[in-house]
């Protein structure tokens, strides 16, 4: 069985990437990727969210008109 990378080798590992890219855009390329992977593991965490109905369509809604801003309390 093939072990886990630690967070160092994984570091490393992106470091030597983009340290070999030739262009900004092959690096831009490379952030696309990444930022893809993420949503694609964001798509898939919310759609078996969905699956085990632990989220749906009224939680949606309601998220839809939640204030989330902090209120600020001014000085007088």
């Amino acid at each position: 069985m093939e072990q886990d990378l630690t967070l160092h080798e994984a570091r490393m590992n992106l470091f030597n990437v983009v340290e070999r890219t030739k262009s900004v855009s092959e690096l831009r390329d490379i952030q696309r990727l990444i930022a893809s992977y993420y949503a694609q593991k964001a798509t898939e965490g919310m759609d078996k969210l969905w699956e085990q109905g632990a989220w749906s369509a009224e939680k949606n809604e309601s998220i839809l008109h939640e204030h989330l801003r902090t209120p600020y309390k001014y000085a007088k």
